[in-house]
């Protein structure tokens, strides 16, 4: 099982260098250190540091080698730096060797994980003024590089991140060069960094060749081949779509490193542990899903209001599973909110991406992260009211369920074959009987099977609910204006239901 680790954490690697210029250290010592119990002994983490450096040789050279290809290097406004990162490198290895896997270790999580929130938050770190290529340095230009070149030269020898990610940053935010044009400079140091800073630890710790040769030689390998086929995609991109993608993998990676590292102190707190577990559950079944419909949205003409139909049957089929095999419900509730609040956020920064705009179809700027907010706060209510107040899980999983599959077939029904509009008194005029229809069947057969199985009701009195539940519910939908039906219709659902039950009792 380790090398399937070790294999993830080479092409991590990679990919972050190609990309952004990162360290492989950045990615691949987290991963090693908490997830390989290999590297769990009193030298572990300097071993992974030695592994990563070492993979960050060929990696950042042929990173180097195709960003200059497209001439996006400036070793002009670069080369003092340069020469205090190789300066100092050994001398924080030595220090690193000496202070051991606890200092070291955490600081490199925590580093991985707000490296990515600062790129979540400023994709581009380019500034308005930006410095021409081969322009020199001014004398703060030079203050700047001294500063920055000493510290990162011994933060590349004591966390082993080759500097890469910092170096980015001061280029960019400092310095003025262009975002990939930093990139490259930053790969090119980190070529030579990586060199004397593995050699370096290789030298104080010559057991790390010893006993982990096939490990360095298979990580080289992968994060050799995964950075040049990054870095080749990050040349033929925007600045912006590379940012938000290291971004979002550094801080994804960066958290769950951090609390598989700290999982001893998490896992007092029941509250916390459903909750991690209701997410595994929710991303067990997105992912999968996500994965098929990309292709299908990308590589098939299908229409856009069923694309979007089917992302809602995802959106509520996943709250179902996930409230129906929780183990309380107020960690359900509190994993829907959880989703909202870093759905939303996540989705406004990628709304100026072109592709947002052909995977999602939006009836007006902002309607999908709206729409989702709304959506998972009501998943939320609908929980804590059916099962928090009542104690039937089962009842809020049905609401649901109903009331996402329902609404789906109305559209994928009535958009294409609606002929016959409803025209009563307080409707809009745009919803068809055959809409309604098909509403009615699938959210009478989706509460049947939810009432049937998930709570193991008998059969006729699940048959009963059911009917009565879709009655209600595809008539509150018929009366309801489009952008408030998503909170009006699980809400009488969930109420009928509740009603029958305590009637049945």
């Amino acid at each position: 099982m380790e090398f399937f680790w070790y294999i993830v954490a080479a092409l991590g690697a990679g990919i972050g260098t190609g990309l952004a210029g990162l360290s492989a250290a950045t990615v691949m010592v987290p991963i090693l250190i908490v997830l390989c119990p290999s590297f769990s002994g009193e030298t572990g983490a300097y071993q992974a540091t030695a592994i990563a450096l070492a993979s960050d040789i060929l990696g950042s050279a042929v990173t180097t080698y195709t960003y200059a290809k497209h001439r996006n290097i400036d070793l002009k406004r670069g080369w003092i730096m340069l020469t205090c990162i190789l300066a100092m490198c050994t001398v924080g290895s030595y220090v690193a060797f000496i202070v051991g896997n606890v200092v070291l270790g955490g600081f490199t999580l925590f580093l991985t994980f707000f490296i990515g929130i600062r790129f979540l938050v400023k994709p581009d770190t380019s500034r308005k003024n930006q410095a021409a290529k081969g322009e020199a340095l001014d004398f703060k230009g030079i203050l700047i590089s001294l500063f920055f070149g000493l510290t990162i030269g011994f933060g590349t020898g004591f966390v082993g991140t080759g500097g890469g990610m910092m170096m980015l940053i001061v280029f960019t935010a400092f310095l003025g060069m262009e975002l990939k044009t930093a990139v490259g400079t930053s790969t090119f140091i980190m070529t030579f960094t990586a060199l004397i800073a593995s050699a370096s630890h290789i030298f104080i710790h010559p057991a790390i060749v010893l006993e982990k040769w096939d490990v360095m030689l298979l990580c080289i390998v992968i994060a050799t081949a995964s950075s040049l086929v990054s870095a080749r995609f990050a040349n033929r991109v925007k600045n912006r779509t590379v940012g938000l993608v290291t971004g979002a993998v550094l801080t994804v990676l960066g958290g769950a490193m951090l609390i598989l590292n700290y999982w001893s102190f998490l896992s007092q707190y029941p509250l916390f542990v459903n909750i991690l577990r209701n997410l595994g559950i929710f991303l067990a079944y997105v992912i999968p899903c996500v994965l098929i419909l990309l292709p299908i949205r990308f590589l098939t003409k299908i229409p856009s209001f069923i694309f979007r139909k089917f992302l809602h049957v995802v959106a509520f089929s996943c709250i179902t599973i996930m409230t129906l095999t929780a183990r309380d419900w107020l960690s359900a509730a509190l994993t829907a909110v959880f989703i909202a609040v870093v759905l939303y956020p996540i989705l406004r920064l990628f709304e100026k991406e072109p592709w947002y705009a052909n995977l999602f179809v939006q009836k007006n700027p902002g309607e999908i992260r709206k729409s989702l907010l709304m959506l998972f706060f009501m998943f939320a209510a609908v929980i804590s009211v059916a099962w928090g107040i009542f104690g039937k899980p089962y009842i809020a999983a049905a609401a649901i369920l109903m009331w996402g599959f329902g609404d789906a077939a109305a559209a994928l029904v009535g958009i294409p074959h609606g002929k016959h509009k409803v025209h009563l008194k307080g409707t809009d005029g745009r919803k068809s009987w055959e809409g309604s229809a098909a509403m009615l069947a699938v959210c009478l057969i989706s509460g049947f099977f939810v009432l049937l199985f998930g709570h193991k009701m008998m059969a006729s009195t699940a048959l009963v609910s059911a009917v009565v539940g879709a009655l209600l519910g595809t008539a509150t939908e018929l009366f309801t204006p489009s952008e408030y039906d998503t909170v009006t219709v699980p809400t009488v659902i969930a109420a009928a239901l509740l009603i029958l039950e305590a009637i049945i009792a």
